[in-house]
């Protein structure tokens, strides 16, 4: 029987950005794959390519040359409406500063996905209210950001990657603003769904956090420097 194909294949990615006569190479010569309901911990210094790799993952982001491929379709190959179309249909995005708007409440937060998918306004809300009940905050719909814990708007931040059933999470520094137990949490919730067939792409300075992947890429200087594949576990962790 033939294998599936990788849900994230990249081959000899390379990522240049000019400033005035100067070259900075962001990405150099990167090829990778990742198939589906992987666990992957991206790690390297400052500088070393993290956030550049993970914007051309998620199609925010071209590369100067290489191939980039999701779900076997080829990314150079899409223009910029089939590239919003399969990022919103296939990828979900977390990030450190959490990235919400700072008057919509978390309801309003978590339907923004569904409201660019086309989805009805009664099934949006339904499927919000849902997702927000799935990562524990149920009662805390109506609240704005500045009315939630840094733990809580991380968690809003979750439940709207995850409205649309994304097949890939990327994740950058998802613990990096918040305290400990917090951080724990919302590891676990990641977790959950990747026994559930998610394939999570986690960029992070935290060697704790990073070990608990199943694999590890280090970058340095654009570069992928090692790629080490972990045991992987056989215990479900605890739905929180």
């Amino acid at each position: 029987m033939t294998a599936p194909p990788p849900l994230i294949d990249m081959r000899n990615v390379t990522r240049t950005y000019r400033t005035g006569q100067a070259e900075l190479h962001a990405l150099k010569n990167v090829s990778l794959s990742i198939g589906a309901g992987e666990y992957v911990a991206v790690v390297g210094t400052s500088g070393s390519g993290k956030s550049t790799l993970l914007n051309i993952l998620g199609l925010l982001d071209r590369p100067t040359a290489g191939a980039y491929r999701v779900r076997n379709r080829d990314a150079g190959e899409l223009n910029d409406r089939e590239r919003t179309s399969l990022r919103n249909k296939e990828i979900g995005f977390v990030f450190q500063e959490f990235n919400l708007l700072a008057r919509a409440t978390a309801l309003r937060q978590t339907e923004l996905p569904l409201f660019y998918a086309g989805v009805s306004r009664k099934e949006s809300r339904r499927r919000a209210l849902n997702a927000l009940a799935q990562v524990g905050l149920a009662g805390w719909a109506g609240h704005r950001p500045e009315e939630l814990s840094g733990g809580q708007r991380q968690r809003v931040a979750i439940a709207r990657a995850l409205v649309n059933n994304p097949s890939l999470i990327l994740a950058d520094e998802p613990t990096g603003a918040i305290d400990t137990q917090t951080g724990e949490e919302v590891m676990a919730l990641f977790e959950q769904r990747l026994f559930e067939g998610l394939t999570l792409v986690m960029v992070t300075h935290d060697r704790e956090i990073a070990a608990r992947a199943r694999r590890i890429i280090t970058l340095r200087d654009g570069a992928v420097i090692s790629d080490e594949p972990r045991p992987p576990s056989t215990t479900a962790p605890e739905k929180t």
